[in-house]
């Protein structure tokens, strides 16, 4: 007894070590500010930002999106695939128990060659009930890091679902502004529509009357038409549009609801964070980071392989000739045993298999260190463009009030009779231009917002996560979340 219980002390004591790199998170180099950093900022990265729109209609496009969309309920299946995978990797570290029952009867023949005696039954019967157990003891760590990997891959899973619940609100949001844009890019051609059917209305008159040109009115109708081919390409963009959203709220395309107009959207104001929040804020940057903790665990299964594996094994029952007999106490059987395999030569299949996940840590390695940078620089072109964007629609806005003056003053020398109709039609032309450009600077100026929000990340995601979560199956375990995975896995390693 006291040798199998210091064996037992020996082999928990050996069990407590893993061979193979344990996690620790490499040096990132983090900028302490942006290049680029605009003087108002709000923190608000933790809030359902696309409700500081104000606009229902939207609240209820994103709601339905993270419901109905069919990659978010892909990524959400993923991850039950990834729990599953886990539940499997880790019961190799505990004791396997099954059962075995058997029964058989056999009558046996009485011409065949070796006959049967008088009085002896030809028939044979044997029944046994066992129940075995086998149990692979983890003394290098294999199983362990295994487990580790697998855990890894779960909440890297989990993190690619919240990149897509973060890519998905962006999308909806920006492609709603990009429709209402679409409309006002149709109510104006359809505005300057009317307006210069009327003026090609009062040329044919004027014509008729003697009073202009034919070449004035050819003019005039040049303008016309140049605004009615605007009107169905506007028209195609609205549909295009609508469809694209559809999509993106599971849906099959088809017309969507309309809030308010572009110009009465409310403006959110600019989250703030710092570049090294990013690496808790951006579940992409998290996910990386977890694919790079599986590799570095696998390096420990692929290491483990050079050592030997220890299994016991053993089962305990009863097997009779008679069923009446099978519980009795003459019918007992058991056995116990214990098994050392391990390798002697493999041709360097075992030092392959090292090489190979030694170099696919480095590639995790060396994607997650691009993953950070390419998070900076998302965010950098965010927050310049946004700024960018209101200054130059500042600028528009100006361009299309002087324009309008042009237009007015231009009219009223024409009607005088100081100019002609060409100065008009170059004024009408330029202003329609601008106002369509406007439009088009209002929605750049919600996009890039859009844009610092999804580059940024942040609480929100968790917020989006809470209206997309699936039913919570009971018999299923909680995903953990990845902020503190690093630390977590460093333990159940060690």
């Amino acid at each position: 007894m006291i040798r199998i219980a210091s064996l037992f002390v020996l082999i928990f004591i050996l069990s407590a070590c893993a061979v193979g790199p344990d996690y620790e998170r490499p040096d990132v180099d983090t900028p302490d500010a942006w290049h680029y950093s605009p003087e108002r900022v709000s923190n608000t990265a933790n809030i359902r930002w696309w409700r500081q729109f104000n606009d229902p209609v939207l609240d209820e496009l994103v709601a339905t999106a993270l419901q109905e969309n069919k990659d978010v309920r892909i990524a959400a299946a993923r991850v039950e695939e990834f729990i599953g995978r886990l539940r499997t990797t880790r019961s190799g570290l505990f004791p396997q128990f099954g059962y075995d029952l058997q029964g058989d009867r056999q009558q046996n023949t009485e011409s065949g060659s070796i006959p049967i005696p008088p009085g002896v039954s030809g028939i044979n019967e044997s029944y046994s009930a066992v129940i075995n157990a086998r149990w692979e003891i983890d003394l290098w760590g294999k199983l362990r890091r295994a487990s580790e990997a697998a855990r890894a891959d779960l909440l890297a899973s989990e993190e690619a679902r919240r990149t897509v619940i973060l890519t998905l609100v962006s999308a909806v949001a920006t492609t709603y502004v990009n429709l209402r844009d679409a409309d006002k890019q149709l109510e104006i051609a359809k505005q300057t529509l009317e307006s210069r059917s009327k003026s090609l209305h009062i040329f044919e008159l004027r014509y008729e009357g003697g009073v202009v040109s034919e070449l004035e009115v050819a003019q005039v109708r040049s303008e016309y038409e140049q605004a009615a081919a605007s009107v169905p390409v506007q028209e195609r963009q609205i549909a295009q549009t609508e469809n694209a959203l559809s999509i993106l709220l599971g849906q099959n395309p088809g017309p969507i609801p309309r809030g308010k107009r572009i110009e009465k959207l409310v403006l959110p104001p600019v989250p703030e964070a710092l570049p090294s929040s990013l690496l808790e804020q951006r579940p992409d940057l998290r996910q990386a980071e977890q694919v790079l903790v599986a590799a570095n665990a696998r390096i420990g299964v692929a290491k483990a392989r050079y050592f030997p594996s220890i299994s016991l094994t053993g089962f305990f029952g009863s097997a009779s000739a008679e069923l009446s007999d099978l519980f009795s106490d003459p019918a007992t059987t058991w056995n116990f045993g214990g098994s050392i395999t391990g390798p002697i030569f493999t041709a360097g299949a075992i030092s392959g298999e090292v090489q190979t996940a030694t170099a696919q840590q480095q590639q995790a390695l060396l994607g997650y260190q691009r993953t950070i940078q390419q998070a900076f620089r998302e965010v950098e072109d965010a927050l310049v463009g946004h700024q960018k964007s209101r200054d130059r629609l500042a600028a528009q806005r100006r361009r299309v009030s002087a324009l309008s003056d042009y237009a007015r003053l231009a009219r009223l020398r024409y009607d005088s009779g100081y100019t002609s109709w060409l100065e008009v039609l170059d004024a009408e032309r330029s202003l329609f231009a601008a106002q369509l450009l406007y439009s088009q600077n209002q929605a750049d100026v919600y996009n890039t917002l859009v844009d610092i929000y999804k580059g940024i990340g942040g609480g929100w995601v968790v917020e989006a996560e809470k209206i997309a979560a699936p039913p919570i199956d009971p018999a299923v375990e909680p995903v953990p979340s990845a902020t503190d995975s690093a630390q977590t896995v460093s333990a159940t390693a060690e």
